[in-house]
């Protein structure tokens, strides 16, 4: 036997804690933790749970069948939380299994402990579960977070449940004492999950980049879980370009990036604190990147992308898109709709009128198009050099010098 296994629980106990020195104690009945194991003693293992306070294992729990100890010190074990006295944080490695397997089963359910059984078969219900020497119930709404179609799956398979009910019977001389116990795998799986969402929602803030997959889609904005939390993006927010439906830019499975705009802290313990996130603010705004082409006055070419009373919506430069307003549509007639003139999908070519970065809006003319080619005409014409027919007199000469 080393030095670190010599003593007595007490004196281990003792000389541990004037070692560690006082802390705090963050640990509550029924938590999960993960600990290094510190000392060994003959009848505990010590284990040092982070800094934030220290927990004790019974040595028997750590034993083989054969009498050898399984751990270390150095290792790390995972243990349930199943009371705390004066002081010391009682562990246990498994629940179920020891000689009093109903009394630690009671323990579990006390304290909110998960359980491992065995799926053993199916029963009219639901399925049968062995824990240690005790036999159990799980209702078959208990099994999953969801519905589940076909519970023989799940036979032959160790699964985590929580004790939900316990009632403990007359002793049995030939099989011992007899008990109802009931199990819930759901309770265990939504108790995990609201745990690692509040671990997740302790580390967000606002301004950082989160990734996670859609999982609703909505008139308004689309679902997107983060990890156990979900947060939404509001339609406004998925992209520059303008979406009609949140479908159109999205779907259920797809997985994105996305920054946090807002944290609002929920009022009610048993709904989620409101995330909002924001897509469109991960990418660069392309009125920007395109504002050096649209110089007022370039001609560009585009295709219409929607129609309105008002005008034509053209996409250009990037997928920037601007309005050709119904009087910049056409100069030889006065257009009472856009669609009098062009059709959703028709490329076009353009004239930039105004660009408004601020307001993010773009001016843009179909009309000025067939000015500035009449323009251009002119101009060639009236270059030195350049073929024309020349004025009336120059004409009528020519023709007079041919007669």
């Amino acid at each position: 036997m080393t030095k670190k296994e010599s003593g007595g629980f007490a004196g281990l106990f003792a000389e541990y804690e004037a070692r560690a020195g006082k802390k705090s104690r963050a640990v509550r009945t029924g938590d999960t933790v993960v600990g290094t194991v510190v000392a060994i003693g003959s009848d505990a293992v010590f284990v040092g749970l982070g800094g934030k306070s220290e927990g004790v294992i019974e040595r028997a729990e750590l034993i083989t069948k054969d009498g050898e100890l399984t751990v270390q010190v150095g290792d790390t074990v995972k243990a349930h939380v199943v009371a705390i006295r004066d002081g010391q944080v009682v562990l246990r490695t498994r629940l179920g299994g020891g000689d009093d397997a109903l009394a630690e089963l009671g323990q579990a359910k006390d304290s909110g402990a998960p359980v491992i059984g065995r799926v053993t078969g199916v029963n009219k219900g639901g399925v049968e579960v062995e824990i240690g020497s005790v036999r159990a119930f799980c209702p078959i709404s208990q099994l999953e977070a969801g519905f589940v179609e076909d519970a023989q799956a799940y036979v032959g398979r160790d699964l985590e449940f929580r004790v939900t009910q316990l009632e403990r019977g007359q002793r049995d001389g030939e099989h011992g004492e007899r008990a109802n116990v009931v199990l819930s795998r759901r309770a265990h799986l939504e108790a995990e999950r609201m745990r690692m969402a509040a671990e997740l929602r302790a580390g967000l803030s606002v301004g950082m980049t989160v990734r996670g997959s859609i999982t609703r889609v909505k008139d308004f904005g689309a679902f997107v879980d983060l990890g156990g939390i979900e947060g939404l993006v509001h339609v406004s927010e998925i992209g520059f370009a303008r979406v009609g439906h949140p479908s159109e830019a999205l779907s259920v499975g797809d997985v994105v990036e996305a920054q946090i705009t807002k944290i609002e802290p929920s009022l009610d313990p048993k709904k989620p604190d409101r995330i909002s996130l924001s897509v469109k603010a991960l990418s660069t705004d392309p009125l920007v990147e395109a504002t050096g082409k649209l110089a007022r006055g370039s001609r560009h070419q585009g295709k219409v992308v929607r129609l309105e009373p008002f005008g034509a919506i053209v996409a250009i430069e990037g997928g920037v898109e601007g309005l050709v307003h119904v009087s910049e549509l056409a100069s030889d007639r006065r257009v009472r709709h856009a669609r009098d003139v062009v059709n959703i999908g028709q490329d076009v070519e353009v004239v930039v009128l105004e660009v408004d970065p601020t307001r993010r809006r773009i001016s843009l003319s179909m009309k000025q198009v067939a000015a500035q080619r009449e323009a251009a005409d002119v101009a060639a014409y009236q270059r030195p050099g350049s073929a024309s027919l020349g004025t009336f007199g120059d004409l009528l000469g020519k023709k007079l010098r041919r007669s």
